[in-house]
């Protein structure tokens, strides 16, 4: 009887929970429909006959429109649950209520979209042809803009190459996926950083990456069935969920997503590619080789994977988009996770640490922009909008700047130092604008069976594997593989504001090892606050085209990819920064071999210095505005 009794609440509680959505779907889609001509599964055809589905939502009347285009990776489908779908008809409205059409899109091979799926939706012609169907449409004016955060932002860089002359203006938001190379950043849409693979990837695909087995519709299939279809079938399979702390723990990485029984696909090509493969060249990837044709909103966070490649893509296309758009490049920073710009509160936590009061009028921002380059408004945006808005935490308050980083911002060297013990937090590390006249270098072991973990961060779609934002670092930094140097208490207030460069010394008994760097801001009390962090493989030292291994005995030169933050250090606080081997699962483990990385499942152990002194200056440049 009891078992009974629980089963039927089970299905009162399930039938509730559907007729609730079911509602909120048919009050939203009753507004919509009320201002808007409502047209799913269109399938809009690519030149090589592949037909991608497209939801549209437009004005009712004979107005020409501009268009807010969405391309993307993820099920839309408003029928059913999840944050994606049921965000559609409510953007939708709001494009509409302004004045634009609304589309949306599957890249190829997503969902009811014909074709074969690839990283970033790729050929990008898919891009260039979906543009020119919509301006050829009886509704349209002509103009369209590109939007949207992640996965539907990264492909806007590479197709905005192509200089369609209706690709009238694009905002990226948390866009660094989609960033191939920059200078010497050779991050390949987030994969690596510093030569490192980023595991962030290996979670993300696995739930994304089409299995090929999976059954798929009729090509050719009409609009008709497909809008029957939609309303009980979206073809989106429920993988099974993965402890990733665990998952990501598996060896060699190459089989992470078979060992869950996930799917096969590019995961297995992806994990073998060296930082400089030339496959990484052949896709959707936005590199510096390629002319931004497009006056661009950039929109990025503290506390994205790619915070750094970002301001290096804006500081690019300030300086070499094509000539009529370089002044054409905005750019605005949030204290957030990726893609949280719009959850900041009166009191936003990220991680642990409160940053103030963080929100902002985003959408009168975003369509104060397309206002002026789709619909021609005459609004002042540009003279209005400052070329950088960008948050700093600690003073916790909005800034602006005509450069990035500002010009008040001016590096000062700070260089390592110890009496050779800067283990742990309770070593006697310290930064020092002074250059250290002895080398007493700080010796660590790094095993990678026994990692430092990650303890917040800079970070992503790594499931509950990270959990991403600023934590109290202190009983990580009880760990005699952590280095740690630190400022003494500041005598007055200093801000932090750009990149900060890093330059270690370093040997080691293995033939290859990674090198890991944290910037902290220490309070008084102790409390240890992670602003950013990057690592270096260091077989990539002298460029990633190439691999020169190490040799015992001798002491190397490594550059580290810069980190890149905003941050008030307040009077008694200090800065820190802590040096390891490793920061797992956050990136990849070194095995230490000198082999694959990537096929391998033991490791060796590394014993690992970092030399400072006249000779070999370990140093930190730090970008800072003082009073």
């Amino acid at each position: 009887m009891i078992n009974l009794i629980s089963k039927l609440l089970l299905f009162v509680l399930i039938v509730s929970a559907y007729s609730s959505l079911a509602a909120q779907e048919s009050s939203e889609y009753q507004r919509l429909a009320e201002i808007a001509v409502i047209e799913q599964k269109v399938m809009m055809p690519m030149r090589d006959g592949v037909r991608l589905a497209t939801d549209i939502y437009r004005p009712k009347g004979d107005a020409k429109v501009p268009v807010i285009f969405s391309r993307t990776p993820y099920n839309f489908n408003p029928y059913g649950d999840g944050e994606e779908r049921t965000r559609t008809y409510t953007s939708a409205y709001e494009a509409v209520s302004r004045g634009y059409a609304y589309v949306v899109q599957n890249e190829r091979g997503r969902y009811f979209s014909e074709g074969k799926w690839d990283i970033l939706g790729v050929p990008l012609t898919d891009g260039y042809d979906a543009f020119s169907w919509m301006k050829d449409q009886e509704w349209c004016n002509g103009k369209i803009g590109t939007y949207g955060c992640s996965s539907t932002a990264e492909w806007q860089m590479a197709v905005a190459a192509l200089d369609h002359p209706s690709h009238a203006a694009m905002v990226p938001m948390g866009y660094g996926a989609g960033v191939g190379r920059v200078g010497d950043i050779y991050e390949q849409g987030n994969w690596y950083r510093g030569g490192a693979q980023q595991m962030l990837f290996t979670a993300w695909l696995y739930s994304v990456q089409h299995d090929p087995m999976a059954p798929r519709l009729p090509e050719g299939i009409s609009t008709e069935d497909l809008r029957r279809l939609q309303r009980f079938y979206d073809m989106s399979p429920e993988y099974p969920r993965v402890d990733w702390k665990e998952g990501l723990a598996h060896l060699p990485v190459s089989e992470i997503i078979e060992n869950q029984q996930g799917p096969k696909g590019i995961y297995e090509d992806m994990i073998q590619r060296k930082p400089n493969d030339p496959d990484w060249y052949k896709g959707g990837l936005y590199h510096d080789d390629m002319v931004l044709a497009v006056p661009s909103f950039w929109f990025c966070s503290w506390y994205d994977v790619s915070i750094t490649p970002n301001l290096a893509l804006f500081n690019h296309a300030r300086k070499n988009a094509a000539p009529d758009v370089r002044d054409h490049q905005y750019l605005f920073i949030a204290p957030t996770l990726h893609c949280r710009y719009t959850r900041a509160t009166e009191n936003t936590i990220v991680g642990e640490r409160s940053v103030g009061d963080a929100r902002y009028d985003y959408d009168a921002l975003i369509y104060g922009w397309f206002d002026y380059w789709l619909k021609g408004e005459k609004n002042d945006v540009l003279e209005k909008t400052p070329r950088v808005t960008y948050y700093t935490m600690g003073s916790n308050k909005w800034q602006t700047a005509e450069q990035w980083p500002p010009a008040a911002a001016k590096m000062e060297t700070y260089y390592l130092d110890s009496e050779g013990g800067a283990n742990s937090l309770y070593g006697n590390g310290k930064l020092t604008t002074t250059m250290p006249k002895t080398d007493r270098p700080d010796s660590f072991t790094y095993d990678p069976h026994n990692p430092v973990m990650s303890y917040g961060g800079n970070v992503c779609c790594t499931g509950n594997a990270v959990e991403g934002g600023s934590f109290d670092q202190q009983q990580m930094e009880t760990r005699n593989d952590i280095l740690v140097y630190s400022t003494p208490p500041l005598a007055e207030g200093v801000e932090l504001t750009g990149s900060v460069e890093c330059t270690l010394y370093i040997s080691s008994d293995a033939k290859d090892t990674d090198f890991t760097l944290k910037l902290i801001d220490v309070y008084p009390d102790g409390t240890a606050y992670n602003l950013d962090e990057t690592i270096q493989r260091v077989r990539y030292r002298e460029g990633y085209d190439k691999e020169v291994f190490m040799k015992e005995g001798e002491v190397y030169k490594v550059d580290l990819t810069a980190l890149s933050t905003s941050n008030y250090f307040a009077k008694g606080h200090q800065i820190r920064i802590e040096v390891s081997s490793s920061n797992f699962p956050r990136f990849e483990r070194n095995l230490n071999t000198g082999g694959n990385n990537y096929d391998e499942a033991k490791g060796v152990v590394a014993h690992n210095k970092v030399h400072h002194s006249a000779k070999y200056p370990s140093q930190v440049r730090l970008p800072l505005i003082r009073n």
